[in-house]
C-alpha cells in the first residue's frame, strides 16, 4: 500500500525515504505494535465500529505475523515505518478489509502507545537487575561488617570504617535509583491510544477497553498531550544518567582501590585486561569503560532534551528522532548495570591493608576530641584544636597515632590552654584503636556492625517487598 498516492502524485527520492525512515530503529516497537492494534480491533468490533468477520481476520494476521516474527516484514525504507509494513502485511494476507484496522487511529497515538509499552518493560528488566545488584552488596555487606578500612573526605583519610559500612552506600544509592525508575515508570504506565492524530475521533470508541486490554494503569486524558508528550522519555533517561553516574563512581572507587598505593582491593581476572608491552600489568579495563559511557548516556538525555526543546503541540516528526537515543540508553545502563555488579562481586578485599591504612594517618582524630567533650567537658571546637594541634607536633616528630599517649596531650594542652587534661590512658588507647572507633558509630546509619546489620535488614526487607509487588503485579 502506498499510503501516499491519494495526497502526493511524486514519490520521495530514494535519500528523502531513508532520511525520514524510522524503521530501523522502529524494531523494537514489532511486537507492541501487533499487541496495540489487536487491541484497538478487539474494541472496534466490541463497538460494532466494524464487521466482527473482518475484525477477526485481522486479528488471526495480526497473530500469524506474531508467531512468524519481524522477518516476514518488507522493511524496505520506502515503507517508511513499522506500522505501514503492518498494515502492508495484514492487506496481502486478508485485502482491503485490512484498513478497518486503522479505524478511529492515528499512527501518532500508536507509536506513542507503542513506546510506552515496550519502555514499561524494559524498565521492569532494570528494575530487576537493580534488586539483583542489592542482593549481591546485601551478601557482600553481611560478610564484612568487621572488615576494617578507612574512609575518605577530599579523597583524603577521615575516620575508619568498614568495608561493609562503604558497600552500603552503593546499596542505598542504587535503592534511590530503583525508587527513580519505579516513579518515572508511573508516567509511562499511561495509554494514550484513541487520542488519534490530534483530537480524538467522531467514532463511538472505548478508550477503557483498550486500556485494560493493553495493560496501562490510566488513561491519558488530553488528546494533544497524549500523543505529543515525550517527557516520559526523558524522565527514564534522566533516571538512568543518574544510574549510571552511581555506578561510574563504584567504578572509580575500584579503579583507584586497586592501585598500588591504594592496594585495598584486587579486582576478578575476568574483568581485567594486560598491557600490549608491559607484562606485569593488570589493568581494570572494565571499569574504566563503564566510567566513559556513563557519558554516552549524559549524551542522550542532552539530545532528548534539545529535541523536546521549543516543539509546538501536537506531533512533529522531530518526536521520532528521540527513539534510538531512549533504546540506546536503555542498551548501555542495562550493561553497565550488569557488568559492574559482577565486577564487583568478583572484588577480594585486602583486609591487613585496610587495617594498615586505618591505622596509618590519624583517622581516629575526631574520636579522641570526642572523648575530651565527654570525660572533660571541654567544648568540641576546644577539643578540635587540641587534637589538631597534637597531630601537627606527631607528624612533626614522626610519631604514629598509636604512639599517642595522655602525657602528650597534657603537654599539648598545656601548651594551648595552660591546663593538662589527665585523661585516663586506656581511654586514649581506646579512641585510638580504628576498630573501636568502628564499634561506637552505633547511630542508625552508622558503621558499627550492629547499626550495618540493621541496615542490611532494611535492604533485604526492601527487596523482598519490591520483589513481592513485581510478583502480585505480573499474577493480575
Amino acid at each position: 500500500m502506498n499510503l501516499r498516492s491519494g495526497r502526493l502524485q511524486d514519490s520521495m527520492t530514494s535519500d528523502a525515504a531513508s532520511f525520514t525512515s524510522s524503521m530501523e530503529f522502529d524494531k523494537r516497537i514489532f511486537r507492541a505494535d501487533i499487541k496495540c492494534n489487536m487491541a484497538h480491533t478487539t474494541m472496534l468490533k466490541e463497538q460494532k465500529i466494524i464487521p466482527a468477520e473482518d475484525a477477526d481476520k485481522i486479528i488471526s494476521a495480526l497473530k500469524k505475523l506474531e508467531s512468524e516474527g519481524i522477518e516476514a516484514l518488507n522493511l524496505d525504507p520506502s515503507v517508511e515505518d513499522i506500522h505501514m509494513a503492518l498494515e502492508n502485511y495484514v492487506t496481502k494476507e486478508i485485502g482491503e478489509v485490512a484498513g478497518f484496522m486503522h479505524t478511529a487511529k492515528s499512527r501518532n497515538d500508536q507509536v506513542a502507545t507503542d513506546l510506552r509499552l515496550v519502555l514499561k518493560e524494559e524498565i521492569e528488566g532494570i528494575k530487576a537487575d537493580l534488586l539483583r545488584f542489592l542482593d549481591e552488596i546485601l551478601d557482600m555487606a553481611s560478610q564484612n561488617t568487621e572488615t576494617i578500612m578507612v574512609g575518605y573526605t577530599h579523597l583524603q583519610h577521615a575516620q575508619p570504617t568498614t568495608f561493609a559500612h562503604h558497600l552500603l552506600a552503593y546499596a542505598n544509592e542504587l535503592r534511590r535509583d530503583y525508587e527513580r525508575l519505579a516513579d518515572a515508570q508511573k508516567r509511562v504506565d499511561m495509554c494514550p491510544l484513541g487520542a488519534a492524530a490530534l483530537t480524538t475521533t467522531s467514532f463511538p470508541i472505548d478508550r477503557e477497553r483498550t486500556r485494560e486490554l493493553l495493560g496501562f494503569e490510566r488513561l491519558m486524558e488530553n488528546s494533544l498531550d497524549a500523543v505529543s508528550s515525550r517527557d516520559f522519555i526523558a524522565e527514564t533517561v534522566f533516571a538512568l544518567s543518574m544510574l549510571a553516574s552511581n555506578l561510574s563512581k563504584i567504578c572509580e572507587e575500584l579503579v583507584l582501590w586497586s592501585t598500588y598505593e591504594f592496594g585495598m582491593i584486587e579486582i576478578g581476572n575476568e574483568y581485567s585486561s594486560t598491557s600490549s608491552i608491559m607484562p606485569q600489568k593488570k589493568n581494570p579495563d572494565v571499569a574504566e569503560v563503564a566510567r566513559a559511557k556513563t557519558g554516552v548516556i549524559y549524551g542522550e538525555l542532552v539530545t532528548i532534551m534539545t529535541i523536546l526543546k521549543a516543539l509546538p503541540h501536537s506531533y512533529n516528526r522531530d518526536l521520532q528522532e528521540m527513539t534510538p537515543h531512549l533504546w540506546n540508553a536503555m542498551d548501555i545502563a542495562a550493561s553497565m548495570l550488569n557488568i559492574t555488579c559482577d565486577m564487583l562481586s568478583s572484588v577480594k578485599f585486602k583486609k591487613e591493608r585496610g587495617v594498615e591504612l586505618a591505622e596509618a594517618n590519624f583517622s581516629t582524630a575526631t574520636e579522641l576530641a570526642d572523648l575530651m567533650v565527654r570525660e572533660k567537658n571541654l567544648p568540641f571546637r576546644v577539643a578540635h584544636q587540641i587534637v589538631g594541634r597534637t597531630v601537627t607536633e606527631a607528624i612533626d616528630h614522626g610519631m604514629k597515632p598509636g604512639e599517642i599517649d595522655s602525657k602528650f596531650l597534657d603537654k599539648v594542652s598545656m601548651e594551648l590552654r595552660g591546663k593538662t587534661l589527665g585523661i585516663d590512658e586506656a581511654l586514649v588507647k581506646k579512641a585510638l584503636d580504628p576498630y573501636e572507633v568502628i564499634k561506637t558509630r552505633r547511630v542508625i546509619g552508622g558503621s558499627s556492625p550492629e547499626a550495618v546489620r540493621e541496615v542490611i535488614s532494611h535492604l533485604r526487607d526492601f527487596v523482598a517487598g519490591e520483589r513481592d509487588k513485581i510478583q502480585q503485579k505480573g499474577s493480575n
